[in-house]
Formats: C-alpha cells, sequence, structure tokens
C-alpha cells in the first residue's frame, strides 16, 4: 500500500475510532475494495491528513456539508467522531445553523435532529 494510504488508515482511525475502521475493514469485499482504498488515500490521507486547518474544523465543515447535501447517513457517525476531533456540540450547532441560512432550514432541522439523537445515544446531555 502506498505512504497515503497508510497514513489515510491511521487519521481515519483516531477521527472514527478502531472500532468503526475494523467494522468497515471487516465488510469489506473485492467489489468495493477500490472504493475504500480511494478514500483512505484521497479523503483521510490526503484531505482529513492535512494540518492547514485543525480537525475540529474539519469535522464541522464536514457536517455542514453532509447537511447541506442531504447526505444524513453519515451524520451520526461525524457526531461520534467530533469527540476525536474536538469539536464541541455547540460548536456542531453553529455549523448546522450556517446549514439552514445558505442551504435551507429542513436540512438543518434533520441534521440537528440526527446529532440530538446521537449525542443522547452517547450519553451527551445537551
Amino acid at each position: 500500500m502506498s505512504n497515503r494510504f497508510d497514513a489515510g488508515m491511521a487519521v481515519r482511525r483516531e477521527v472514527l475510532g478502531d472500532a468503526h475502521v475494523d467494522r468497515a475493514e471487516a465488510n469489506k469485499s473485492d467489489f468495493d475494495a477500490p472504493f475504500q482504498t480511494m478514500i483512505a488515500e484521497g479523503a483521510w490521507g490526503t484531505l482529513w491528513a492535512d494540518d492547514t486547518i485543525s480537525r475540529r474544523e474539519r469535522s464541522m465543515l464536514t457536517l455542514a456539508l453532509l447537511a447541506a447535501t442531504g447526505n444524513f447517513e453519515e451524520i451520526p457517525m461525524h457526531i461520534r467522531a467530533s469527540h476525536n476531533t474536538g469539536a464541541s456540540p455547540e460548536d456542531i450547532l453553529q455549523a448546522f445553523m450556517h446549514v439552514a441560512v445558505y442551504a435551507g432550514v429542513p436540512k438543518a432541522n434533520h441534521a440537528i435532529k440526527l446529532a440530538k439523537e446521537t449525542y443522547r445515544e452517547l450519553g451527551v446531555v445537551l
């Protein structure tokens, strides 16, 4: 594997946690292995590994973009990851408030609902 892949897997584990990455790796098949490699190298080994902005900021951007584009399925995963990136619930609420203004209230509303459910599952009192 490439250095970018190895760096990506290390960052992915730091941000998402070993349990998440281990599950993803266990579910990987010959069919989606190239996709998983692309994610490890591109998203994690290039983007998330870059230190131009903090992981806290990347978390906030990622959550805002997921909500703004209606990709709600990954929001709970990134809410859980925010514990490892330093993005607080207040930071994430601010990101979703930006979504409301620039991408639509319904998207922000749904993202906030998912965040509240995920925080509740994690035992975080809001």
